[in-house]
């Protein structure tokens, strides 16, 4: 029996790292994980596990020892709130850590690489208006992204382009829409839309306080992928031949009010919306998904309700936990 293919998953300490880490455990790989952190709400399924600071060289070169693919999903990101307010953080972190691990990859012989790359790389000016055209893989140029993070993903993208032509390195790109699921960050800024109004939901559910705010509006819409899809859709674009960026999310649109309505249909409670200044990113933006299917013959097929329900779920137990950490004894009394 031929030893099983080595991967290192970077970021395998993240949200969508730690599922990545434990789908490829089940497909039979041997898997690294690194990460600055351990997965903080479950263990993790990688053979190894080391803590590296990947925007050091040789934290990178110690990576990618003995390693055959590489999946660099290591990055400083997180929600809106954040990724508006750290936008020189956001640049240089992420440019060391990609430009350092994609170059330790080649000089250790890493055979195929994959990239996560974002939606946001899209250009603003394609994403102006509510009821947005969905966004062709094409359509990154001419170039806009509207923030640090997307022409920090953009320039990762062109990079793993030219070292797949310069030296033979099997580079995959994927472009993730609004992943969303359990085991994820849902409070302290960071995280995302579903996470943020799944908290919100919950805590006005357990507290008996109905009222939830939402930034903007709530028409700005968006289309959100489940994160079992996610990986699984990573784990079949890293096996194909397709070498150019892919869209990896799905393409049923809806406004951020129409999200919290289906989480308050899901935790069986109703909600006040009160709206307040924020940041709300782009006016809309949705997943093409017509090249998806025709490179992989695939596309996610868990439906936002489903992934709602297991992540709404998780939520509320973690709320709850803390609201009854927050009153016990010892914490009231301190």
């Amino acid at each position: 029996m031929s030893a099983a293919t080595r991967v290192l998953v970077t970021g395998a300490g993240g949200f969508i790292g730690s599922h990545l880490v434990s789908f490829l455990k089940n497909k039979g790989f041997w898997v690294r994980g690194v990460d600055l952190k351990h997965p903080e709400f479950s263990r993790s399924d990688a053979d190894e596990f080391e803590i590296l600071d990947l925007r050091r060289w040789d934290n990178c070169l110690q990576a990618t020892r003995g390693i055959e693919e590489v999946y660099a999903l290591a990055a400083d990101m997180g929600g809106m709130g954040f990724i508006s307010a750290h936008h020189a953080q956001i640049l240089y972190n992420n440019s060391l850590i990609n430009l350092h691990t994609i170059e330790a990859a080649r000089v250790n012989g890493v055979k195929r690489y994959l990239y996560t790359s974002s939606a946001c790389i899209y250009p603003e000016y394609l994403q102006e208006e509510a009821n947005v055209t969905p966004l062709k893989e094409e359509s990154a140029y001419p170039a806009q992204p509207q923030d640090a993070y997307g022409w920090e993903k953009l320039v990762s993208e062109i990079l793993c382009g030219h070292y797949k032509s310069d030296y033979g390195i099997e580079t995959r790109t994927v472009r993730f829409h609004n992943i969303f699921g359990e085991n994820g960050t849902w409070e302290g800024g960071r995280e995302k839309a579903p996470a943020a109004l799944c908290r919100k939901i919950a805590t006005a559910k357990l507290l008996n306080a109905p009222e939830i705010e939402i930034w903007g509006d709530g028409e700005q819409t968006r289309s959100f992928c489940y994160i079992n899809d996610c990986v699984d859709g990573i784990y079949r674009l890293m096996r194909s031949d397709f070498s150019k960026p892919l869209n990896l999310g799905q393409d049923r649109m809806v406004t951020i009010n129409e999200l919290a309505d289906i989480i308050a249909e899901i935790a069986g409670v109703k909600v006040e919306k009160k709206h307040i200044d924020g940041p709300m990113g782009v006016r809309g933006r949705n997943s093409d998904n017509t090249k998806l299917r025709d490179v992989l013959g695939w596309e996610p097929a868990v439906s936002l309700e489903d992934g709602l329900s297991v992540t709404y779920r998780w939520i509320e137990q973690q709320v709850e936990q803390k609201l009854s950490q927050a009153n016990t004894p010892a914490a009231t009394s301190a």
